[in-house]
């Protein structure tokens, strides 16, 4: 009895990708199955970055397929395909940027920065490519958290080049001025600013691009959030109650303009003493996973209260490249390819599969 394409397609159906939690056949992963003979081969596509996750999906393939009666020589091609998905209503993609992810908190001081920070770097490790641009223009952190000095320079006089670290594209105000300048600008100047930091920068074919936001609910977060294309918003906050409720602005904010939102991450979650090993909550506990309960959206991941993960972005070194293998970085890593995976869900943008029509007088 010869083998089917019927027979091999069954088996797909019993090979589950452990990040997304569908089978490859009912997420339409597998494609281009092929049957010569008694040989197979096919492709398993992923809408995320999945350096780390393309051998061991390739070997959960190959075991099951190898199970089949009668199968030959099998031949499994596992690769990421990211692409631009659905924005708000009536914006337009930015080029050569296929999807902007918001990192935002209605309050300061919950870590947000270093959150953004090490989310790209963890996806760029995973194999996207990534930019990160920072919004907070009164506030600029990070050209210090990515060890980044000097000015970016404009080719042409009107647009300028992403300074560059450990693989990412970055744009800061704080490339601009002098690190002890403060600036004092009202709202509007302060949106035009961000606009163009955001529409005058050369990205460079970006898979994602990050942006960190401000704190709080004003001008800048409206501005961005009304007339850039953005994909998605994470919430950072702490599980302190004073802290969620900024959070939960934040939130509606976000809900008002249509812009979706892809999670919560927990942030000083637990701290353990570097001493003796003693945990305790000292912003309180579980706050990030009612907030997550009651609004019915995913709480993404917790972060420890953890003075390494200080000193590694004071140092102009994040957790993510400073200890790649540590536990830190892999609960960075793991809330990166949650993220990249809930964009992969969403509805794709189709605006540039369509030509463009102009009408003239003939």
């Amino acid at each position: 009895m010869s083998l089917t394409v019927e027979q091999i397609q069954t088996s797909l159906k019993e090979v589950v990708d452990p990040n997304t939690g569908k089978d490859l056949v009912s997420s339409r992963a597998a494609r281009n199955v092929k049957l010569d003979g008694s040989d197979v081969s096919l492709d398993v596509e992923l809408g995320y970055p999945a350096k780390s996750q393309i051998d061991p999906i390739r070997r959960a393939v190959i075991a099951n397929l190898k199970a089949l009666p009668g199968i030959g020589n099998i031949s499994v091609n596992v690769y990421q395909k990211i692409v631009s998905h659905s924005v708000q209503r009536g914006v337009k993609l930015l080029p050569s940027v296929k999807n902007i992810v918001a990192i935002a908190s209605g309050k300061g001081g919950v870590g947000k920065s270093t959150t953004a920070v090490n989310l790209a770097l963890a996806l760029a490790a995973e194999g996207a490519r990534v930019g990160i641009l920072d919004a907070d223009i009164y506030g600029p952190s990070q050209p210090q958290m990515l060890g980044i000095t000097g000015q970016p320079e404009s080719p042409d006089g009107k647009t300028i080049s992403p300074m560059e670290a450990y693989g990412i594209q970055a744009m800061s105000i704080g490339f601009l001025i002098d690190v002890e300048t403060p600036m004092v600008w009202r709202g509007p100047m302060a949106t035009q600013a961000l606009d163009q930091l955001l529409t005058e920068t050369r990205w460079d074919d970006i898979d994602y691009l990050i942006v960190d936001m401000p704190p709080g609910t004003g001008d800048i977060q409206l501005t961005l959030s009304q007339k850039v294309p953005v994909t998605g918003a994470v919430i950072v906050t702490t599980p302190q109650d004073i802290a969620l409720l900024d959070a939960r602005k934040g939130l509606k904010m976000f809900e008002k303009v249509g812009i979706p939102i892809l999670g919560i991450v927990e942030n000083m979650a637990i701290h353990v003493c570097s001493k003796c090993g003693h945990e305790e909550h000292i912003f309180g506990t579980g706050g990030g996973g009612r907030m997550a309960k009651d609004y019915d959206i995913e709480l993404l991941g917790a972060l420890p209260l953890d003075i390494h993960i200080r000193e590694q972005v004071d140092s102009g070194k994040p957790t993510v490249v400073a200890d790649p293998d540590g536990r830190v970085a892999q609960i960075y890593c793991d809330i990166a390819r949650k993220i990249a995976i809930r964009i992969a869900e969403k509805a794709k943008d189709m605006t540039s599969k369509f030509p463009s029509i102009v009408v003239q007088n003939t």
